[in-house]
């Protein structure tokens, strides 16, 4: 007669341990809504550019024009994110293209040429805040200082050859452009022949540029580039 609450009772906390024990099974395996972590914000020939990847964009180049992060206005921002996809475009041309690839030692060099714009950062430590205040550490630094080497590489491979400045175009600038700027600056009038490797290095240089939105024109249109922003579609980028 006695035994029976007992038993009552025991199978009752077993119960609500079988109990307890399922419900945190059930709870445990069901999905749990994918947190959105990273936003869409470029499709280039089907490669995805990431808000991340803007963001960290734009910090590389405020960083390099030493400008705060603020004063970078929407249409600032815009124009970076069109870089960015044309750095994408010209990236799938680097697997196809030979030219020599950026050394640790130019990279390097690059990095220190960025310092001299910050001469508060006398030490590695101050580097580091500086890096830190535009949300980029040395690594992320160095991957877009090479990727920046290495693009510019492919253009001059690419470009450059078909680019023939004549002594004719070099002697109209130096009579029609050059010429003047030095009177109106008040400075003494320099001779052809000191500054003409000079002027045809400028007028090459011009011409790759226009010869590099001209390809860049050429691959979009080939190619399939999507901006989901611009057409009212804001996807994001599940967690897995």
């Amino acid at each position: 007669m006695n035994r029976l609450p007992v038993r009552k009772q025991t199978l009752g906390v077993v119960l609500a341990l079988v109990w307890a024990v399922l419900f945190t099974v059930i709870f445990e395996t069901q999905p749990v809504a994918a947190e959105v972590v990273d936003r869409i914000v470029a499709i280039v020939n089907g490669n995805i550019i990431l808000q991340s990847d803007w963001d960290e964009a734009l910090s590389f180049e405020a960083l390099l024009t030493n400008r705060p992060l603020a004063q970078f206005s929407d249409d600032d921002r815009r124009s970076v994110l069109d870089r960015l996809i044309d750095q994408e475009l010209l990236r799938e041309q680097m697997k196809s293209a030979d030219f020599l690839h950026a050394s640790d030692a130019e990279v390097s060099a690059r990095i220190n040429e960025a310092k001299k714009l910050y001469p508060q950062a006398a030490s590695e430590q101050a580097w580091r805040a500086i890096l830190a205040r535009y949300h980029l550490t040395e690594k992320d630094l160095a991957v877009h200082v090479r990727q920046q080497i290495e693009l510019m590489r492919l253009v001059d491979a690419r470009l450059r050859p078909a680019v023939q400045i004549d002594s004719k175009s070099v002697e109209a600038f130096y009579r029609d452009q050059f010429v003047p700027q030095l009177k109106q600056a008040g400075s003494r009038e320099v001779p052809l022949s000191d500054v003409s490797s000079r002027i045809r290095e400028l007028l090459t240089e011009k011409k790759v540029n226009e010869l590099l939105v001209s390809w860049l024109q050429t691959l979009r249109s080939e190619g399939h580039v999507q901006i989901p922003g611009a057409s009212g579609d804001d996807r994001g980028v599940q967690s897995r």
